[in-house]
């Protein structure tokens, strides 16, 4: 088969078509700073090329962020955050969740949300036309995170609580979050019409063992939500790619529903998260994008232990198209760099099927 681009090998896998290799991405994830400095020592002894060409020589996905750096001390919405050490590195931790102590509907409605007339729509605009211009990548708008951005205001327990006593103050918050993704990436979509290939949205549903609430209250609470904007990404001729951690084998049925065509992250290390499972069950209407393991294969596997299940994602997700192979999430410090290099070298070089 003739080489693709990565944007043509991309939208072939989305359309479940055969592909020269399989897609490669890190799609809401990365490598955290000591893992990638690992990995760039390693590759210049060992290869004599920098990580970061390494990567660039392969990753058929490129994401704009134009929602915010969550390093930000404060954000758009008025959440604090400070940066937290765990000694080889740090996250950003949220210090203040301004919504938290508000106490009727009157105070969340008076509450200064962002407007979709102060966000900077054609400098986002232009950064994305300069990257189309330069790149041969699919290109991912990020990201729109209805309920986190939500419970990130009024915290996570209140927002549990509010669902149980006080829903209308919820479905106010989740309302307006709603509406200034929709409207914002809206505006971004229509003057980038074409160019833009995947819209990234989020919400972390589930935990290592289940879902974090029942089906019937993310039916009501969540799942609304998401169809809206959803309906929207679709109607811009762009596709949805959602993001969500954890055992959450039991809702994919309805995130589908609400018009999901790329289920991502695919914690395999959780309950009942089985690949060939998800893909004989769903893999005729559903991609799916990542899936190697951030939390037992690649930090503490060897590198054929790491090779052996890139193998096996890819022999059981990618065949009949629909996959893009790729981290779980953020590939960790104390991740061996011999095992990122085996994971993406094996990625290149293992396609088994002619679809």
């Amino acid at each position: 088969m003739t080489e693709m681009t990565s944007r043509e090998r991309v939208l072939a896998a989305l359309d479940h078509r055969e592909t020269d290799r399989i897609p490669i991405a890190i799609v809401c994830g990365g490598i955290n700073p000591p893992a990638m400095q690992a990995l760039d020592e390693f590759l210049r002894k060992d290869r004599g090329i920098d990580a970061a060409s390494y990567i660039d020589s392969f990753l058929d996905v490129a994401e704009v962020w134009v929602t915010g750096d969550f390093d930000q001390e404060l954000d758009m919405w008025g959440v604090a955050r400070k940066m937290v050490s765990y000694g080889a590195g740090s996250y950003s931790e949220i210090v203040h969740y301004p919504l938290r102590d508000m106490e009727t509907l009157q105070e969340i409605r008076q509450y200064a949300y962002p407007r979709v007339r102060d966000m900077d729509v054609e400098a986002r605009v232009g950064e994305i036309r300069q990257l189309r211009k330069k790149s041969h990548q699919a290109i991912v708008l990020a990201n729109a995170n209805l309920f986190e951005t939500s419970w990130y205001m009024r915290g996570l327990e209140q927002a549990f609580e509010d669902m149980l006593l006080q829903p209308d103050l919820i479905h106010f918050v989740m309302d307006r979050v709603t509406t200034f993704f929709t409207d914002y990436f809206y505006e971004i979509l229509k003057r980038c019409r074409g160019e833009i290939d995947m819209v990234f949205t989020a919400d972390d549903i589930g935990q290592q063992d289940g879902l974090l609430l029942s089906l019937d209250m993310w039916e009501e609470f969540i799942k609304p939500y998401h169809v809206r904007i959803n309906e929207m990404i679709h109607n811009m001729d762009a596709r949805v790619i959602y993001h969500t951690d954890g055992a959450v084998s039991e809702a994919v049925p309805g995130l589908m529903d609400m018009g999901i065509d790329v289920l991502q992250a695919l914690q395999f290390s959780a309950a009942n998260m089985d690949p060939r499972d998800l893909k004989d069950k769903f893999g005729s209407r559903l991609c799916f994008e990542g899936g190697m393991c951030v939390q037992k294969v690649l930090p503490f596997g060897g590198t054929e232990e790491v090779r052996a299940e890139c193998r096996r994602l890819i022999s059981i997700l990618g065949k009949k198209g629909g996959y893009l192979c790729g981290p779980s999430h953020f590939i960790q410090a104390g991740t061996p760099a011999e095992n990122i290099a085996a994971f993406f070298d094996e990625a290149l070089g293992f396609y088994p099927f002619s679809i």
